[in-house]
């Protein structure tokens, strides 16, 4: 799939540069939520900040994740660099640092957490560890 197609499935696009906002489809998103990039080499990425997984926002779209790498990538010729800038991964931490700050006051407050709460908590560390290991923290 070419990036202006997936561009043109979403609402309320924003950016420039390969690098976009946009109404994340698998959720009501009031403002954009949905991050789009894509890379020299034709890979797309997105990461909604709203907490769906790429399945998710992929399924939305009626699409699937092979639609978000070209047809063939030629390694000999495909650079090879970290996905995501450093602007990309401090957003990413940011974002999942809010939800452990939230859950953190509750439990400081004595208000319990839901299953659901949790397993977002857990998704947040996840994603923080996983933009760590991008950074090679």
């Amino acid at each position: 799939m070419r990036f202006s197609d997936l561009l043109g499935r979403v609402d309320k696009v924003r950016g420039k540069n390969g690098r976009y906002t946009a109404s994340c489809p698998a959720h009501p998103d009031k403002s954009p939520s949905l991050a789009l990039r894509e890379l020299d080499d034709g890979r797309i990425l997105l990461h909604c900040f709203g907490g769906c997984s790429t399945d998710e926002v992929l399924g939305a779209l009626g699409l699937d994740m092979n639609d978000l790498f070209p047809e063939k990538l030629d390694s000999s010729t495909a650079p090879i660099r970290n996905p995501f800038s450093a602007a990309d991964l401090l957003r990413i931490i940011h974002m999942e640092t809010l939800i452990v700050n939230i859950c953190a006051e509750d439990l400081s407050r004595g208000i319990s957490i839901t299953h659901s709460d949790r397993e977002r908590l857990k998704l947040a560390a996840e994603r923080i560890s996983e933009a760590a290991r991008y950074a090679n923290v």
